[in-house]
């Protein structure tokens, strides 16, 4: 399984975090709350977490064009959910899971 990481600094991360899983919530399986989100994209599973003034995100997928769908997935949502901070991309790290 390959894994990316990434992170987004914003006072709003909860916010962000609810609006994002209600959207996936449209087309795909996702159970969530204030604090933590986690989504079956069609790629792999998609994991958020708010707190300390961040919103991570985590993806999962069984081969490297999946993950790289499955960080284009959150990446085009949370830069246009969060376009008034001018996020314009999001910096992930990739490692191989178990």
């Amino acid at each position: 399984m390959l894994k990316a990481t990434s992170q987004f600094e914003t006072e709003r991360a909860s916010r962000y975090l609810v609006q994002m899983a209600k959207h996936f919530a449209h087309k795909v399986e996702v159970t969530w709350n204030e604090t933590d989100a986690r989504a079956t994209l069609p790629t792999g599973a998609a994991t958020m977490h708010a707190g300390d003034g961040r919103l991570r995100f985590e993806v999962e997928a069984e081969t490297a064009a999946e993950l790289e769908r499955a960080k284009m997935i959150i990446e085009q949502h949370i830069v246009r959910f969060a376009f008034r901070e001018k996020l314009e991309r999001l910096d992930w790290l990739t490692a191989a899971g178990s």
